[in-house]
């Protein structure tokens, strides 16, 4: 059953409120001394609710690489549109810096999957490792002990518990983005209500930041009740079956914050197979094209897109210039573009994810 579009009304309220959430956490996220914009657009606050997020930090590209290095993109998971938007930015950049980037990735996001394949890549010796950890625990020693083999390791996306291995450590504002879902809920449900999060494993740390600032914000908001988290296991289905089963024990539930493609995917199908489209809002975290089909159907209503060409290009720059001796920024933080039906034709829908380079 297809689910019910939002009314123009709706629409206009929630981008609107939106455009002012993201340009608040572009400007107190801030921690770069040189605040420029990402290269997908400045803030934008207008009367039409486009609202794309600058970023909060970025580098110094190096103009050309001072030879031929040879560097690896270790994805958190294959056939991923977050990743492979990430894979197009970084291809982009290494072109462009003279240097030979090759991708890899475990078919699931796990590190008994993604382990095998940093070992072999370890074993090759590239220069540098451009690498999304698929846990914080579990793949903290293998990647110091790529970086003590001389790899210049740059995380990208997702971090260990102790990223002091890496020259630099590159991801979107999480947390902020959490509560930038919860803000979307709020203007499409102000009345408050019962919401959850469906997450994906629980020792990831994006996710998990996410989760968290979509929690924090909720319990500081009487209105609203957090009846908890969910773990598809990055599968779509599973997804669709836990919905199923949270609204059964909670059939008033107003809301569901979806932390990854995945997440929101397998939510979207949840509610309407439940036939609970018109009253359960899905924000869902991420733009792949189910995602953003999702959104013009009406059956998610807000999601919160990354900037993973933006992550993939910074990453080759962080190796480049600590490759050739330069200055690495250690921590930089990339912004977001919240999408709704009405920007979607415009900044909201260049910033949709990639299928293919």
């Amino acid at each position: 059953m297809k689910g019910k579009p939002l009314n123009r009304k709706g629409v206009t309220s929630v981008a609107g409120a939106l455009g002012a959430v993201v340009l608040t956490l572009s400007m107190t996220s801030c921690t770069s001394s040189k605040p420029q914009s990402s290269g997908s657009g400045e803030t934008s606050n207008g009367a039409t609710g486009t609202s794309s997020a600058a970023a909060a930090t970025t580098v110094t590209a190096p103009t050309k690489a001072s030879k031929n290095y040879k560097i690896q993109l270790l994805q958190g998971v294959v056939g991923d549109q977050f990743y492979i938007t990430m894979q197009c930015g970084a291809q982009e950049e290494a072109a462009k810096l003279g240097v030979t980037l090759n991708t890899q990735g475990p078919q699931k996001f796990d590190p008994t999957l993604q382990k095998p394949i940093l070992d072999s890549i370890v074993a090759g010796k590239p220069d540098a490792l451009l690498v999304a950890p698929t846990d914080v625990q579990a793949m903290q020693q293998p990647l110091q002990q790529a970086a003590a083999a001389g790899i210049k390791v740059v995380l990208v996306d997702t971090t260990t518990k102790d990223p002091s291995y890496a020259v630099s450590s590159i991801a979107s504002d999480n947390e902020g983005g959490g509560k930038a879902a919860f803000d979307a809920i709020k203007q499409l449900h102000p009345e408050g209500g019962k919401v959850m999060v469906m997450n994906v494993d629980p020792g990831i740390s994006t996710t998990d930041a996410r989760a968290k600032g979509f929690e924090d914000a909720v319990k500081a908001d009487g209105k609203f009740t957090y009846v908890g988290v969910q773990y598809s296991h990055d599968d779509p289905a599973t997804a669709a079956q836990l919905i199923g089963a949270q609204l059964q024990k909670d059939p008033d539930l107003i809301g569901v914050f979806a932390t990854n493609i995945f997440s929101a995917e397998g939510s979207a199908t949840g509610v309407k197979q439940a036939g609970k489209s018109g009253q359960v809002k899905i924000v869902g975290f991420d733009a792949g094209p189910n995602q953003i089909q999702a959104l013009r159907d009406g059956t998610v209503q807000a999601l919160v897109a990354q900037e993973p060409g933006i992550i993939g290009k910074y990453g080759v720059d962080e190796a480049v210039s600590a490759l050739d001796g330069g200055q690495n920024t250690k921590k930089v933080q990339t912004g977001f573009t919240i999408i709704t039906q009405q920007n979607l034709n415009g900044d909201g829908g260049a910033a949709a994810y990639k299928s293919s380079c």
